[in-house]
């Protein structure tokens, strides 16, 4: 056994844990905000906007909460990971940002690209089981 797995080969609890309770927190966010999420949504050009928002919101609370748990960890990991696919460069263009919010976007985009990093360590994880 590696360092890095339990002694069922899960990923450490802990591990799960803070990355599963940081996307919980973001998706719960986007939900207690929905109105205003949709409105950048729409804003940034996405289509369907007042349903896509919830429902890939919906996709990241359920992934993150799947990664924590470690239940369904293929399909939750792919959710998450299918999250940031689809939003990183929709929502966060920092090319196409004039200079003032380029920053601010480039940030965002950065950390959305590591948490994906990070989801897809999960599921090459879950693959093995």
């Amino acid at each position: 056994m590696s360092d890095d797995e339990t002694d069922d080969g899960t990923p450490p609890l802990l591990g799960r844990l803070l990355f599963a309770s940081g996307l919980a927190v973001l998706a719960l966010r986007n939900l207690t905000n929905l109105d205003g999420r949709i409105d950048y949504a729409e804003y940034k050009g996405v289509p369907f906007p007042e349903t896509l928002v919830p429902a890939s919101s919906g996709l990241l609370l359920g992934g993150s909460l799947g990664i924590g748990l470690w239940k369904l960890p293929r399909l939750s990991a792919a959710s998450v990971a299918t999250f940031f696919l689809g939003v990183t460069p929709v929502m966060h263009d920092f090319w196409a940002v004039d200079a003032d919010a380029r920053d601010e976007e480039l940030t965002s985009f950065l950390q959305n690209v590591t948490l994906l990093g990070a989801a897809l360590v999960f599921l090459k994880r879950a693959a093995k089981e």
